[in-house]
């Protein structure tokens, strides 16, 4: 863990580091030592409060960001003997109008997080109510906050952070001094929360939210952020002026507060960014070849027409005197990056390998691509695809998940009608076919929206998944015997919360690499991928890989990772830099697009308005401009990977 001091500085006294960050900032590894760190917290104030015979009045936070620090609590109570006998929560939020036993409330979300699996009495937990006329609401709204008071006030709040920097739902406009009130969702909000929903029609478009002061006026403030998505929006509030555009950055005032991130969300803060601007580093060859990308892209010149002076102006004058003539730097990333380019990313038979990123031999491989949705392949190493089955080498797609939940009602109604009129039209006569296929289309005309799918939807919406799965294999030219349909149980919830992996996905892993005996490995890196299935795939995976690493066939395993249509690899970070040429960019463009009911209507676009495919394009387009940016050669486009190692 490393936590900043709360200096307001940008310059700091000899022989201490400089700082920049205006709350105390905790970074950890990931997200879960992080929340276990939270969670250890909470339970010792709990355990102090009880020791003293007082109330432990926690606010509490909802969305994917404490979900962890939740689960961590449940089994601190079931093992560890932690009481909430004595604990009083309020929560900060819910949407308006909603009903409490809807699957999209936060009344709901507790009692399935946390309430239900510890004793806390059920009259000392309060949320705030979603369905009060709106008539009644402004006063509904002081009580509530009154309740806080008469208790004696929250001794620890919980916070996660939007996208915008919102805290509960305090949206960017939102006073320091505001209180509990309806608050209207801003729309990246609201887009943000389209997959919870089925889309963004179905998102309420208000919300009663505890205000800023009353946050303000905990004795204690914890706020949570994982992934890359929310690194920007923590430097701006950690590092920024406080402003009502980001309303996190109020929390600059507060007297008892701490950031509690992962590596990906604290990517942004200067201390990780740029970590000579702030203290003396240790020179190693990424933390070098970091500097040189970064003062490159600052200064807008290509590496090798960096100076001396450029160094020296920049904060890196240790590199220059350790290192010596900036040129000779230069020269050393330059050749780095330039043995990262490369248009056989199998490997290139009866060539020289000792500068590639891929071994010539066996001159043909047998690759085994892991997509955690059926369109990962297509959308994020599409071109990498289509090069190694061109380049003649045995390639295996793995789809991990059936993608389901991401499939519009009115794709599978369309689907569903299909069947139905195939049979009719050639006059087949499937009974059990036809009642499942009815059960399935009555449920999806008469569904409310609080509804989770029948197992017979989920099927139907499957199947639409894997035809256009199966449509891309025969597109990039692999036979569907090579395409591995694995269902992992994990995801099949109907809900985007998912299951934690079990023994059984691991085991579907494992056997598979058992059978295909790869000797190139693909997977998505990408963890900070908004569905959250991502990381969970690449959970098992890396479960499977330990457990099969002492085999003989995995001596010869390379594994690589690839990113998504949401973000990319850091230049220094690159291993593998595949170039696809103006034809190629649109191949990979109309394979994407054999997934059709991903297209226009789809069901999680997140805050990112466009498709799939724009988004592909767009990221691998300014890969390449990155690389010629910083003086290498042009191309069209580049998909990037990183080696992951034993």
């Amino acid at each position: 863990m490393q936590a900043s001091n709360n200096g307001k500085g940008t310059s700091g006294t000899i022989g201490q580091p400089i700082t920049y960050e205006k709350i105390p900032t905790q970074i950890f590894a990931d997200s879960k030592e992080a929340s276990y760190a939270v969670a250890k917290e909470i339970s010792d104030l709990i355990r102090q409060k009880q020791k003293e015979g007082k109330p432990c009045v926690l606010g509490l936070a909802t969305g994917s960001s404490p979900k962890t620090v939740y689960a961590i609590l449940v089994r601190m109570h079931r093992e560890e003997g932690l009481s909430f006998k004595n604990v009083i929560s309020f929560n900060l939020d819910e949407y308006y109008q909603m009903e409490p036993d809807s699957i999209y409330s936060y009344h709901r979300f507790m009692k399935e997080q946390l309430f239900n699996h510890v004793d806390i009495p059920k009259e000392n937990y309060f949320l705030p109510d979603g369905t009060v006329p709106a008539a009644m609401l402004r006063d509904y709204c002081t009580s509530y906050e009154n309740k806080i008071n008469a208790v004696g006030g929250l001794d620890f709040q919980l916070l996660g952070i939007g996208g915008n920097g919102h805290i509960g739902f305090n949206e960017p406009g939102s006073l320091i001094n505001s209180h509990t009130r309806l608050i209207t969702l801003d729309h990246s909000t609201r887009a943000a929360a389209s997959m919870e929903f089925g889309g963004l029609h179905n998102v309420p478009r208000k919300a009663i939210t505890l205000g800023v002061a009353p946050i303000l006026n905990a004795r204690r403030v914890v706020l949570l952020a994982w992934g890359e998505r929310k690194a920007s929006v923590i430097k701006s509030a950690v590092e920024g002026p406080v402003t009502e555009l980001n309303p996190a950055s109020y929390l600059q005032a507060h007297a008892d507060v701490s950031f509690v991130v992962d590596e990906s969300a604290a990517s942004e803060l200067t201390r990780i960014k740029t970590p000579w601007a702030v203290d003396s580093v240790i020179w190693d060859n990424k933390m070098i070849k970091k500097a040189v990308t970064h003062l490159s892209q600052t200064l807008k010149k290509p590496i090798l027409k960096l100076t001396d002076k450029d160094y020296n102006d920049n904060g890196m004058s240790d590199l220059l005197a350790q290192y010596g003539a900036g040129y000779e730097i230069n020269i050393n990333v330059f050749n780095q990056l330039q043995h990262t380019i490369t248009g056989w990313p199998g490997g290139k038979p009866n060539a020289d390998d000792t500068h590639r990123p891929e071994r010539a031999q066996p001159a043909k491989k047998r690759v085994l691509i892991f997509s955690p949705h059926p369109d990962d392949d297509i959308i994020s190493m599409g071109g990498t695809f289509q090069r190694l089955v061109d380049q003649g080498h045995e390639v295996h797609v793995a789809y991990q998940t059936s993608g389901n939940i991401a499939v519009a009602d009115d794709e599978a109604l369309r689907f569903i009608d299909f069947v139905v009129d195939f049979n009719n039209g050639f006059g087949i006569d499937s009974p059990n076919a036809s009642k499942l296929f009815q059960d399935a289309k009555d449920f999806l005309r008469h569904t409310k929206n609080s509804e989770i799918d029948t197992p017979e939807v989920r099927k139907v919406k499957g199947l639409v998944r894997r035809g256009e799965a199966k449509a891309t294999c025969r597109f990039v030219g692999i036979p569907t015997s090579q395409a591995h349909f694995l269902d992992m149980p994990f995801y099949e919830t109907g809900t985007v919360q998912k299951k934690p992996i079990g023994e059984e996905d691991i085991k579907i892993i494992e056997n598979l690499i058992e059978e295909v005996k790869p000797h190139q490995i693909y997977a998505a890196g990408d963890f900070a991928d908004p569905h959250g299935t991502h990381k969970v795939c690449w959970d098992a995976i890396e479960a499977a890989l330990q457990r099969s690493k002492h085999k003989n066939f995995m001596k010869d395993c390379w594994v690589w990772l690839y990113r998504g249509a949401w973000a990319e690899w850091d230049i220094y970070e690159i291993e593998m830099a595949v170039p696809m040429s103006p034809d190629q960019v649109l191949k990979k463009r109309q394979g994407i697009f054999k997934h059709q009911s991903q297209k226009d209507g789809v069901v999680f676009q997140g805050e990112d308005s466009r498709e799939f495919w724009q988004r592909a394009e767009e990221r691998n387009r300014g890969t390449a401009q990155l690389y010629d940016s910083l003086g290498l050669a042009e191309y069209e486009a580049m998909e990037a990977f990183v080696r992951w190692k034993f």
